[in-house]
This record gives C-alpha cells, structure tokens and sequence, in this order.
C-alpha cells in the first residue's frame, strides 16, 4: 500500500502527473506554483460546453470545474430534434436540429442529453430517444 507521507517530506511529494508535464506537489500551493490570476470571465452558455459541474475535455486548464467529460457522438432521429436551453420540454428554444445532425453529448441523465452540436455549435438539451449512437 502506498500511504502518504507525512511532514516536510510529504510536502514534495507528487500529487499528480499531468501527461508528462511538470509534477504537482502539495508545496506547489504555498510556493505560488498553483494561483488563481485575474478577473473570472462570464461565459455564454448557449456556446460554451461547461455548466457548474461539468465541462468538455478541451476546456480543461481554461475553467474550473470537478469532471471534465470527453464527448460521445451521436446523430439526430430522421425527425429532427428541438435544443433546449435546459431539460424541461418547455425550456427556451436554442435551436430546430435536423435529422443527422451530429451531437456531441457530455451528459445523460433524466431521458435528456447534455452536449454541443458538432465541435462548435451551440450547446443544450435534446430528449435522449431524439438520438441516436454515431
């Protein structure tokens, strides 16, 4: 088993590793190796895939959030599909989709989809029997 170590020693020891880049200490913190800097910038959430819980992968190291997800493709039913600004039938209209459109879901749950259309489209809620797997 692999205990932390605790003390000074434990200090400079690796929290993590980010893909081969520099290693993470819990000094990191006290050193000012980890700060916040500048204001927080508002996001349009009708453009940006990140909502208070979870983000898409590409924006990680931009916003903070506590999951970042990696999207699943799937195509809009022949019928076509309403975006919804959240996932209520009657939430505000972001967009009319078209039978095939790609969507990028980052979340399920509730029979609502959560994602982007395409890599940059806009992003909201499709009801989950509207799509289908890429």
């Amino acid at each position: 088993m692999d205990d932390l170590i605790a003390g000074a020693s434990g200090a400079k020891r690796p929290l993590f590793r980010n893909w081969g880049q520099t290693e993470l200490t819990t000094s990191a913190i006290s050193d000012g190796q980890l700060h916040l800097a500048g204001p927080s910038v508002p996001l349009d959430a009708a453009h940006w895939p990140v909502r208070g819980d979870l983000a898409h992968i590409n924006l990680a190291g931009k916003v903070f959030v506590p999951h970042y997800a990696v999207p699943m493709p799937h195509r809009v039913a022949a019928a076509g599909a309403a975006l919804r600004a959240a996932n209520q039938p009657d939430a505000d209209l972001r967009d009319q989709l078209n039978g095939g459109t790609v969507f990028n879901v980052l979340d399920m749950a509730g029979g609502w989809a959560w994602g982007q259309v395409g890599e940059d489209g806009f992003v909201g809620y499709v009801p989950l029997d509207e799509l289908e797997a890429a």
